[in-house]
């Protein structure tokens, strides 16, 4: 007797793995794990982290109309508006500890210097914020990763993702380190040492001031950098910082101390 033939029908449908959020949102350039390694903190929840880099232009209308409770499904103004709250906490702490005695009109001078959209764009392009954003091809085209707005925005929204993540120490420590710098410097980094330097060079006759960065060192989440600053016929200073921004200004600063153009701290 011969052996019954299977009967032959449709194949079986294959089942699709589901990408997980982590994978979807990495995209072909971006590494996450580099940016946490930037910011040292590790998200226990991916979906924060990618909602916090979310541009609204990535996100379709279709999709934006539907209610849904998963955060890589949202873009990021939520999340940067918690954010913008918990950087103003966090910098009226430290205010309050650093300037015990100066009278409110100070302190809010001080706060506004350190929480409006030029510092934190500031603190974005010193993490390299802009490799990780998740845009539209059309806000891609346009220069999105550079736009002022757009990486302030995204700043605020991964310090409110930090926030519902790790709790307020959580993402008061990553304040406090990526904003030491200009929380430490206060009036100093307004007056902007390499604007008067440049001015002051010039309104002398010599050639403009030239800047080399010498070191660079400590760890991705907080580097140490070491810049000088040089005047032809003058002479040179030298300073350093978290960010190269910053280590220009200290060495601008120490070079106009030495020509007394810059008062010295007592």
């Amino acid at each position: 007797m011969d052996k019954a033939e299977t009967p032959k029908g449709p194949a079986p449908k294959k089942t699709k793995k589901k990408t997980s959020s982590a994978k979807r949102i990495t995209g072909k350039n971006a590494d996450l794990s580099k940016l946490q390694t930037k910011l040292n903190y590790k998200f226990k929840n991916k979906d924060l982290l990618a909602a916090a880099l979310t541009h609204a232009s990535s996100i379709s209308q279709t999709k934006k109309s539907k209610s849904s409770d998963k955060a890589h499904e949202e873009d990021n103004e939520r999340l940067e508006f918690l954010g913008d709250r918990v950087l103003g906490l966090s910098i009226s702490a430290v205010l309050l500890k650093l300037y015990p005695e100066s009278p409110e009109g100070d302190l809010a001078r001080r706060y506004n210097n350190l929480v409006k959209r030029q510092t934190c764009t500031e603190v974005a392009k010193d993490i390299d914020l802009g490799q990780f954003l998740i845009l539209s091809t059309g806000e891609e085209r346009s220069g999105g990763r550079t736009k002022s707005t757009i990486l302030a925005n995204a700043m605020e929204a991964l310090l409110g993702a930090i926030f519902i993540d790790g709790g307020y120490a959580a993402a008061d420590k990553v304040i406090r380190n990526f904003w030491q710098d200009k929380i430490s410097q206060g009036e100093k980094i307004e007056l902007d040492a390499k604007t008067a330097l440049q001015e002051w060079a010039q309104g002398k006759g010599f050639d403009l001031p030239i800047y080399t960065n010498l070191s660079r060192t400590g760890p991705d989440h907080s580097p140490l950098f070491e810049t000088k600053v040089t005047v032809e016929g003058v002479g040179d200073g030298i300073g350093k910082g978290h960010s190269k921004r910053v280590a220009e200004q200290m060495a601008a600063k120490e070079l106009l101390e030495k020509e007394n153009v810059w008062p010295k701290e007592s």
